[in-house]
């Protein structure tokens, strides 16, 4: 990811905050992490391991509320209306922090200025998958074939303004190549749809789309990531394919509500960093098929910023809606 500036497998050498900062506030109550998704995602599933160890670091309860709806914006605006007194935090993700303020022109926040930045938490990837019909046996084919029918093919995604179906948009305008886009009430229904035939591509994220490819009911041709998948080692990315302008990640951050003093900040976002470079919280995320990625406030501003400006460019050049 373009904006990424953070190392993956948690750097050891992120975790230093000064002790005076560090130090420098407590909670006295229980904190509540809002996830705007439903349980049993894999951004709630990474919440709820970062959670588990927070409050042991903490010294109070770190309880996991999930608030859906309007594609994560409930949730994302409880927090904004929130106290920034430390205790409410957000489980934010590429598509609530800087997809969705492209998409939504009424959300009644915005996340650049409405939410304080505490840090980066996890990655995955993304991969292009094809059903097995497809006569494309690498990426190369596989571009050679759009290139050669146009349309001819259809993707699923999750939904419009999903990020399986941004991720496939970013790839059509740098590839310059055209597929039909098929969009279904969620990521699940579409893989299945790619399993069947009914559609014939996907750019799924990696952790759902693992099994269908072992499984051999898929075919994997490349991954969006910037380095090659330890999970599917043989895999190319797109980078090595010379489409590097292509490379895409999700990822999930912690953030507060805006104006949170700069002490509370520092031992939130130390204590994160600090959780994030356990090995077993690491092995934890990786389960889930994530990838512990850790920043300072700092770098996940800037993130913020490179990824809504590289997101806004895809939906406008696509013309993208929610309706």
């Amino acid at each position: 990811m373009t904006g990424l500036r953070i190392s993956r497998r948690a750097l050891l050498g992120t975790v230093l905050a000064t002790p005076a900062l560090a130090q420098g506030w407590a909670p006295t109550r229980p904190l509540r992490f809002v996830v705007p998704f439903p349980p049993g995602g894999a951004t709630d599933v990474v919440a709820r391991v970062i959670a588990d160890r927070m409050q042991e670091k903490l010294g109070q309860p770190v309880t996991v509320e999930n608030r859906t709806g309007a594609g994560g914006n409930v949730g994302v605006e409880n927090v904004v209306r929130s106290a920034a007194d430390g205790l409410t935090i957000l489980m934010g993700t590429t598509g609530t922090l800087t997809i969705n303020p492209h998409l939504y022109t009424n959300m009644g926040f915005n996340p650049a200025t409405d939410l304080t930045p505490i840090g980066m938490a996890f990655s995955t990837d993304h991969v292009l998958i094809v059903h097995p019909s497809v006569p494309a046996q690498n990426l190369q084919e596989f571009l050679a074939l759009l290139r050669s029918r146009p349309n001819a093919l259809s993707y699923g995604s999750g939904g419009n303004g999903s990020s399986t179906h941004l991720v496939p948009e970013l790839f059509k305008l740098v590839a310059r190549v055209e597929m039909q886009h098929v969009p279904y009430r969620g990521s699940a229904p579409a893989l299945n749809d790619t399993v069947a035939g009914n559609v014939q591509v996907m750019l799924d994220q990696l952790p759902s789309a693992l099994p269908q490819v072992q499984g051999g009911r898929v075919r994997a041709l490349a991954v969006t990531g910037p380095k090659r998948s330890a999970l599917l080692p043989n895999l190319p990315t797109f980078a090595e394919a010379g489409l590097a302008d292509a490379q895409a990640t999700s990822w999930g951050a912690v953030m507060a509500p805006a104006g949170l003093p700069a002490a509370t900040t520092e031992r939130l976002s130390t204590v994160l960093r600090e959780v994030l470079a356990e090995p077993a919280v690491q092995q934890r995320l990786a389960a889930a098929g994530a990838d512990a990625v850790t920043s300072t406030p700092a770098e996940l501003a800037a993130t913020m910023r490179e990824e809504t400006a590289k997101w806004g460019r895809v939906i406008r050049e696509a013309r993208i809606t929610v309706n």
